[in-house]
């Protein structure tokens, strides 16, 4: 008689190999560079929290410990959340390849986010302070014309990080007179033509012309001898470019999206568009005349 084989059990409490596995396969259906940076983040910090405690097994207390201890360290609950919604889907791919029984998978899918109040409002800039930004820079070296270039298109086109950073020189067209991006590739896979005011593409012109930069990407690195190196940058460069920025300026806790805001904000006075994000979205091609001057005039009009 043939031995018949013992099927084998689900774990209750997962290894670090076994956690491994599941998060190369929580990565692996993620299509966005951002969205696996951010699951990776995300489950790197729970599995070195889980790691720590002795021998838990992976189940929905566990879990609930784990959003008890988030709480206690002060994140906000959109932070919280996506920290939790990383954990499911690790106990989902966990539960898929057979490494999690279905009733603690279901258990952990079961635990809830953390109730929001409010909405948050966000930080921009003032007309008066968007122009401060861009006076500031220093042209006079490379490096300060990248990032008086980098600023202006962030102030100017409200684009998002990874959308500067990938942004080529092709990308910069005329469309019925004038200057757009064409077909920008955003967030979730949204195709868009963005607006280029005139004092923008002046600020990449200097910057290209002066890098020797005709094709590809548009903002690239500069190392410490002052010349262009690669043929692209990092975020982390770009966080540093908005703070130096911001510090030269005197004002205090100013990101990259920040700027995007004030973008919003600035059509929003200018237009008088009841929802500053749809302005973004929906940008008419004759604002490209528009500049930091008029709309503070006009915002100062309006008072």
């Amino acid at each position: 008689m043939s031995k018949t084989r013992k099927k084998k059990s689900p774990k209750r409490v997962l290894a670090l190999p076994d956690l491994e596995q599941a998060k190369s396969a929580v990565l692996n259906t993620l299509t966005s560079l951002s969205g696996q940076r951010t699951y990776d983040h995300a489950i790197n910090d729970f599995v070195e929290w889980y790691c720590s405690e002795p021998r838990l097994a992976f189940n929905r207390t566990v879990v609930l410990r784990y959003r008890i201890y988030l709480e206690q360290k002060g994140y906000a609950p959109n932070t919280i959340n996506l920290r939790l919604a990383a954990v499911r889907r690790v106990a989902y791919e966990a539960c898929d390849s057979g490494l999690l029984s279905p009733e603690l998978g279901a258990g952990i899918r079961r635990v809830k986010g953390v109730r929001r109040l409010g909405v948050r409002v966000g930080n921009w800039l003032t007309p008066a302070q968007g122009k401060l930004l861009l006076e500031r820079s220093d042209t006079a070296t490379l490096r300060g014309k990248r990032n008086h270039a980098i600023l202006a298109m962030l102030i100017g086109c409200g684009l998002r990080r990874g959308e500067l950073l990938s942004l080529v020189m092709d990308s910069i067209q005329v469309r019925e007179e004038h200057w757009v991006i064409a077909d920008l590739r955003g967030k979730a896979g949204h195709i868009r033509t963005v607006p280029v005011p005139q004092w923008v593409k002046a600020a990449v012109d200097m910057w290209s012309t002066a890098a020797g930069i005709t094709k590809g990407t548009v903002f690239r690195s500069i190392n410490k001898s002052g010349n262009v190196w690669g043929d692209g940058m990092t975020p982390k460069v770009l966080w540093e470019v908005v703070k130096e920025a911001a510090t030269r300026a005197g004002i205090d806790k100013l990101a990259p999206h920040d700027l995007r805001r004030t973008c919003a904000r600035l059509c929003h006075l200018a237009s008088g568009e009841t929802r500053p994000n749809s302005v973004l979205a929906r940008a008419r091609l004759d604002s490209n005349d528009r500049t930091i001057p008029r709309l503070q005039t006009e915002a100062e009009s309006r008072r």
